[in-house]
């Protein structure tokens, strides 16, 4: 079976729009397996439901997915480009494949190159040809115009300047 990227995606973005219904965060996500495009876990991010900063789209997946021996034979759908935090949960779990609905409201190509230096398969959708990413594109867009301190906050308010060195 070859598995339904465009409709597992728009699962995905339908999580992704009921966190936005919910005043949440508008990202979405979908495990499923590789063989049998079964959903094994799906989730939406959860930082104003929970108040959570940790539940991300993808963390939440794999939180309703429950204890597995292994997934390796998985496929993660999120309608956002993963941050850091996400994409290290997907390299530490072996998640072989991530399929992104929307990598142009994310902060640049880092962390899909990450995945990929660690062997993930990542599949961007096209946003010419998917009606699913041209959604997930859309909806990020526009939170992002609404709530800007929200969206920041989710991505970790941006850098620590007390971090920075000093020239």
């Amino acid at each position: 079976m070859v598995l339904d990227d465009e409709a597992l995606m728009t699962r995905a973005l339908e999580l992704a729009r009921k966190s936005y219904d919910e005043g949440g965060c508008p990202i979405g996500a979908v495990l499923a397996d590789s063989a049998s495009g079964v959903v094994l876990g799906q989730g939406h991010n959860c930082l104003v439901q929970e108040g959570n900063p940790i539940v991300h789209g993808e963390m939440a997946a794999i939180r309703d997915a429950g204890r597995m021996k292994n997934r390796h034979r998985t496929t993660m759908y999120t309608t956002l480009q993963p941050c850091f935090m996400c994409a290290g949960m997907l390299v530490q779990f072996g998640i072989p494949r991530v399929v992104i609905g929307d990598a142009v409201n994310a902060a640049g190509p880092e962390t899909i190159e990450f995945l990929r230096s660690n062997g993930v398969d990542v599949t961007v959708l096209d946003r010419t040809a998917s009606a699913a990413a041209q959604g997930c594109i859309a909806l990020a867009a526009k939170f992002r115009v609404e709530r800007p301190e929200l969206w920041f906050e989710d991505w970790g308010g941006g850098p620590n300047p007390a971090l920075r060195l000093s020239a």
